[in-house]
């Protein structure tokens, strides 16, 4: 058998680190690992002024490019493709749906999910309403194009696979299913030391299909109506859409503003502190295509009480109590079942461990490396 053609494969890396969230992070995993899986080919990692110095290239085979154009902009669109041109690239991942139309070498894009397909609302846009219709229709013919050009396409789970599937006529043998990981901690929590009283975390963005706004009232019956000692702490930078919700919490006349604590965005070292010492995760959202902050929290052996919708069912298991993200009743019920139920607690902590074994940043990489490494084999290479 021969040894396979080496390829040149370039990731588009401009969302690297923890400040871009979610999306950040599964840039920064899939290019760390596809260090340590991958001595064969050659990579370039296309990254923006800001997050240049996050990424130090270890193995030789990965070098930086600097390509600073900001998402969704013209520029992207139009310089992009010309930057890949220059360091010819024989295939190209795109870790988000935001492929520049006029690029028509090979590529492969990562699906996380499809909000704005199923949550179309000015509401999750600082633009007006006439600028948020543009958009939004710049949205649908840039999708519609990377999802049909495509060589593969990596849904980060089956739901997402399913919703492709439902709203772009492809092929299912087209996209492939390959989860995202979590990473392994030794937890060790001792409650209630961080703050004064016991409280509830949640760690992500305050975008409108994540329901902070249900939260927020579940959180006021917890302490009005059930008569909870509690503080619920939300991490997140305070962008437009937690500034929105701060003033929600502050118009809204709860007397339980004070109990809600907007941390801004926290570092991942003091970020664990947070996750040692919270009574519980919450986690609100309508809508997910992986859902990795609960992950991430059952990591730290925090208990999780979850949304019942979309993918997160799939992903989490047995490993959280559900409740319906559109009933406020029912949230703060699981939410107080969770805190005074301490056999419940060790259960689903428990089966949290279990779960998160099996999601691995290291095998992701190994699966994306195998669609990468199959397109790129010649009719020689398969003797």
């Amino acid at each position: 058998m021969r040894k396979k053609s080496q390829i040149r494969i370039g990731i588009d890396a401009r969302f690297f680190g923890p400040k871009q969230k979610g999306l950040g992070r599964y840039v920064q995993k899939l290019v760390e690992n596809l260090e340590k899986v991958d001595l064969n080919n050659k990579y370039i990692i296309f990254l923006r002024k800001e997050n240049w110095h996050e990424y130090k290239p270890i193995n030789p085979n990965f070098k930086k490019v600097l390509a600073d154009y900001q998402w969704y902009s013209l520029k992207e669109q139009i310089f992009m493709p010309f930057k890949i041109s220059q360091a010819k690239i024989d295939l190209m991942h795109f870790p988000h749906f935001n492929v520049p139309i006029f690029y028509f070498k090979p590529f492969i894009i990562t699906i996380h999910d499809l909000i704005l397909k199923r949550f179309p609302t000015s509401r999750a846009s600082t633009l007006s309403p006439f600028l948020y219709l543009l958009k939004n229709l710049a949205y649908k013919i840039v999708i519609f194009s990377a999802v049909k050009r495509a060589k593969k396409i990596i849904a980060v789970s089956n739901y997402t696979k399913n919703d492709i599937l439902k709203y772009f006529k492809v092929k299912h043998e087209k996209i492939e299913v390959i989860y995202e990981g979590v990473s392994l901690r030794a937890a060790s929590r001792v409650l209630g030391s961080a703050t004064k009283k016991q409280y509830l975390l949640y760690v992500g963005n305050a975008y409108p299909h994540k329901n902070l706004e249900r939260l927020i009232l579940a959180f006021n019956k917890l302490v009005k109506d059930y008569q909870m000692d509690l503080q619920l702490v939300l991490v997140g930078e305070l962008d437009y859409f937690y500034k929105r919700l701060k003033k929600f919490v502050h118009c809204s006349l709860f007397t339980v503003h004070s109990n809600i604590i907007f941390a801004d965005f926290v570092p991942d070292k003091k970020l664990i502190t947070l996750y040692q010492n919270a009574s519980a995760y919450v986690f609100p959202s309508l809508y997910e295509g992986f859902g990795l902050p609960p992950l991430e929290a059952m990591a730290h052996g925090l208990p999780v009480v979850c949304s019942n919708s979309s993918c997160l069912p799939e992903i989490l298991g047995k490993s959280a109590v559900y409740f319906n993200p559109e009933n406020v009743n029912d949230m703060a019920k699981k939410i107080q079942q969770v805190l005074e139920d301490k056999k419940l607690q060790k259960k689903i902590i428990n089966q949290g461990f279990k779960v998160i074994k099996k999601y691995s940043w290291f095998k992701m990489a190994q699966e994306i490396m195998k669609v990468y490494s199959l397109w790129g084999l010649s009719p020689k290479d398969m003797l």
